[in-house]
């Protein structure tokens, strides 16, 4: 950040009085920004014994399979955001959202809100953003063309889960080396 967003003035990074950390302040009008971490949300839509994924349309990671997800827009509920990811990527609705998983992305300043969720019916279409989409079952889960890791991690944890037949709501942080 180089420009104050209230006035114009520049910036610079201090640690404001009664804070602990640096921040970006306003030179001229004092004005603290803070930069907090995204939410990204979204959910892992099932359809009988199928998920369905979305071979990204767009960058990061092109061309690579992914579950519907995407960052929560201000004045939106995170399942409002997770029902509208679904749509816009896939194109399908869902129902009967359940908070699944919650993901802490440190080193990216991310957390991310995984719910499973069934879809109202098998439709579902390519949109702007998902050059393809398809309901797959376990065995035919493109693992080597997963784009995000957190993706990997929630695919393989929903599938270990369902063999258990039990799908506690779980926290985990994902590392920047980590596997």
């Amino acid at each position: 950040m180089n420009f104050c967003s209230h006035c114009g003035g520049k910036v610079h990074l201090r640690v404001p009085v009664g804070d602990d950390r640096p921040r970006h302040v306003c030179r001229a009008c004092g004005m603290v920004h803070y930069r907090n971490p995204v939410m990204v949300v979204g959910c892992i839509p099932q359809w009988e014994d199928k998920v369905l994924l979305c071979r990204r349309n767009i960058e990061p990671r092109k061309g690579k399979w992914t579950l519907p997800a995407g960052y929560l827009e201000n004045g939106e509920t995170v399942m409002d955001g997770a029902l509208r990811e679904t749509w816009e990527e896939a194109g399908a609705r869902v129902t009967s959202l359940e908070p699944y998983l919650l993901f802490d992305i440190v080193y990216v300043n991310q957390v991310y809100l995984m719910f499973r969720a069934s879809m109202e019916t098998p439709h579902f279409t390519t949109t702007a953003e998902s050059s393809e989409v398809l309901l797959v079952r376990e065995e035919e889960i493109p693992w080597n063309d997963i784009a995000f890791r957190v993706m990997e991690k929630c695919l393989a944890r929903f599938f270990a889960d369902r063999l258990q037949g039990a799908f506690p709501f779980r926290i985990r942080q994902i590392q920047r080396h980590s596997r």
